[in-house]
């Protein structure tokens, strides 16, 4: 690895890391398969977005794909003692960590294909 890639190197580790701790406290939790394969792509339900243009579709992309919203609902499951929550959290974010593995950062409204990881 080149230092000039080393930066997006990490990012994509990092999203790795996301999804296999996100995983691995999921399955731990004793939460299911079947829910998990129900939800997992759900995020993506925000690329209709793009329907209305490039502007509308990375507003709501983006919206859906950072970090703040699962944490902040995993932040309320745990002191809720909620486990319907606290799943809900774990799959969202395990679905941003595999985008982020996978190269699939933030979007700019210029196009879907202009993220800050890459161009896709």
């Amino acid at each position: 690895m080149t230092l000039e890639r080393m930066p997006r190197s990490l990012l994509h580790a990092e999203g790795l890391a996301v999804l296999v701790g996100a995983l691995a406290v999921y399955f731990d939790q004793g939460y299911g398969w079947l829910v998990l394969v129900i939800l997992f792509l759900v995020p993506d339900v925000s690329m209709l977005g793009y329907v209305g243009g490039p502007r509308l579709g990375s507003l709501a992309y983006d919206a859906v794909h950072t970090y703040v919203g699962p944490v902040g609902l995993g932040v309320v499951g745990f002191l809720a003692g909620s486990d319907v929550t606290m799943q809900l959290a774990l799959i969202w974010l395990a679905h941003i960590g595999m985008d982020r593995f996978l190269g699939y950062g933030l979007k700019y409204p210029t196009g879907f294909k202009d993220t800050h990881l890459q161009r896709v």
